[in-house]
């Protein structure tokens, strides 16, 4: 243990993990080494920690000509020269970001800053990096000497297998992955992000700060069991620990008043204190019993992030900016909901297309109740937003994912398109959002036209989906087909339309069926989870409004 033991302070540092012994770590398999990072195998031994440590980061593949040991001993000196560390300025990609001691010693806290000046000076094409100063922190206590600690930190950072992303270093890769933790909080964490919504202004400015949370605000115990199994599995790591986080807070903090006037500043106060209500092990096993998508999966969610926002100006060397996702007051006029409640939809759609403004572009107060005229308005938008006010002041509505035109695709038979972004929702009387289910034969059309290829006459109205025989063959239906280029068979059924009629596939057994003259609906409800149902099972609509999405 005393080759690592120059930066650490032992007083701060976890006794338990001084004197406990561990065998050496001599499996390769990825599966083995998955299951023993999650354990904590090596988090009982600081010298074992730091062995394994190397050994992992030294497997990462980079970049041919990475910065080593021997380039910070060369340039350290003249980048630092003998200026006192704890006052040297720090470059402007970390943004101001804490620089956490943990469990350093005065020497230690000191060559955090000098290694930041170096990496600054090694990669020009960083251009915002705020959880470098923490990684750089908590590797310094398992490193034998700073220049073995800013050679660890050059792989992560020069890693070059496109499928292991490990540090964002734009801000266009830090924004977008904001956005993706906002779409899986919205996915997985619907109690949470209802919280968020109704305390925040803004909730994608809280998601900023989810890797605050990581790399800032947790303790040391917590974050190096995190790191252990990040080295190993990746970011999906980072994300699924988030969200964690997120579900702790709301658990604890339900109901209870707000120990200040921000929920951003909660959120860091829980986090920094977690160790009075969570472990670092029931933070991990709450963290891998979220069923998250692929890594695969989330790796298409966030290039379509990227591309929403450079749609938008932001570019990778973009300096930090607020990116805003509150609808503009204004300039929004509805006959059926207020700005707030429209805030409030936009919070549940994917962050990509909340970076955008609403459009009106159709209305039955101004284009009639006709469903060709609901057609030719619609096609050519994707997404949409569908919105219904029924006689009985009831309001309902849908976030549709796909163009309209792919109705066409089936020719005079209805047809069925849609991604597993599409929800139903209802707002008055009570707010509800209902996670979506595929429609795979809705008894609910009157039309004589079976659906192509999908299911039997004997199935469901409403089901799941059925599970393909090996899963990871297939794509989840929350992606699109379309947007990402990938085949066919990974599309999804939400959606449908004809002449005759709109069919809409809600969540927890709610779909919605309009008729062609656009003056009469109906709804499904299943009662799963004794949900209320959407609406009326049969009413009369008042208004109906399309909206699209405007830059």
């Amino acid at each position: 243990m005393d080759d690592y033991n120059r930066f650490v302070d032992w007083d701060k540092m976890d006794v338990t993990v001084q004197s406990q012994d561990a065998k050496e770590l001599t499996c390769t398999e990825f599966q083995e080494l998955k299951q023993l990072a999650r354990q904590g195998y090596w988090a009982k031994n600081h010298s074992l920690r730091a062995k394994v440590y190397h050994k992992l980061i030294g497997n990462i593949p980079c970049r041919t000509v990475t910065p080593d040991a021997n380039v910070y001993r060369d340039i350290v000196v003249k980048i630092v020269g003998k200026r006192n560390s704890s006052s040297l300025p720090l470059p402007e990609f970390v943004d101001n970001s804490l620089i956490p001691t943990y469990c350093l010693n005065a020497e230690g806290v000191g060559a955090v800053r000098k290694i930041i000046l170096c990496i600054a000076n090694q990669f020009p094409d960083i251009s915002f990096c705020p959880a470098l100063p923490s990684m750089i922190a908590l590797l310094l206590h398992y490193s034998r000497d700073e220049a073995e600690c800013f050679e660890q930190v050059c792989r992560i950072l020069a890693c070059n297998d496109p499928s292991k992303r490990l540090i964002d270093q734009t801000f266009l890769a830090f924004e977008s992955s904001c956005m993706t933790f906002g779409d899986l909080v919205n996915k997985y964490c619907q109690a949470a992000h209802k919280l968020m919504v109704a305390m925040s202004e803004d909730v994608l400015e809280v998601y900023s700060d989810w890797q605050r949370w990581l790399f800032g605000e947790l303790p040391m115990a917590y974050v190096v069991r995190v790191f252990d199994v990040f080295l190993v599995e990746g970011y999906k790591v980072l994300y699924r620990v988030a969200l964690a986080l997120l579900k702790f807070f709301h658990k604890v903090r339900a109901g209870q008043p707000m120990e200040s006037d921000s929920i951003q500043q909660d959120i860091r106060t829980f986090v920094r204190d977690i160790a009075k209500s969570v472990s670092p092990e029931r933070l991990l096993e709450k963290a891998f019993a979220i069923r998250l998508f692929s890594r695969k999966e989330i790796q298409l969610l966030q290039m379509a992030n990227e591309k929403a926002l450079q749609q938008k100006g932001i570019t990778v060397k973009q300096k930090r900016q607020n990116v805003h996702l509150a609808v503009h007051a204004e300039n929004f006029k509805s006959e059926i909901v207020s700005v707030k409640e429209m805030r409030d939809i936009w919070s549940w759609i994917p962050e990509r297309f909340a970076l955008c403004q609403p459009l009106l572009l159709f209305t039955t107060l101004e284009h009639g109740c006709s469903l060709s005229r609901f057609y030719s308005h619609s096609e050519g938008h994707e997404p949409t937003l569908l919105l219904i006010k029924t006689t009985a002041k009831e309001v309902c509505g849908a976030y549709l994912s796909t163009d309209w035109s792919e109705r066409r695709r089936g020719g005079s038979k209805l047809s069925f398109f849609g991604t597993g972004e599409c929800f139903v929702f209802r707002l008055q009387p009570e707010v509800e959002r209902y996670e979506w289910v595929i429609i795979k034969h809705p008894e609910l059309a009157t039309v004589s036209s079976e659906p192509e290829n999908h299911a039997s006459p004997a199935s469901s109205t409403l089901s799941s989906g059925s599970v393909p025989s090996d899963p990871s063959d297939r794509l989840s239906p929350f992606l699109s087909a379309r947007h990402f280029n990938l085949p066919s068979k990974t599309a999804s059924m939400f959606m449908a339309g004809s002449s005759e009629c709109i069919i809409i596939g809600g969540g927890d057994g709610q779909a919605l069926y309009l008729d062609a003259d656009l003056n009469h609906g109906r709804t499904s409800h299943c009662n799963t989870f004794n949900n209320q149902p959407l609406c009326s099972e049969s009413f009369q609509i008042s208004v109906l409004e399309v909206w699209g999405f405007r830059d």
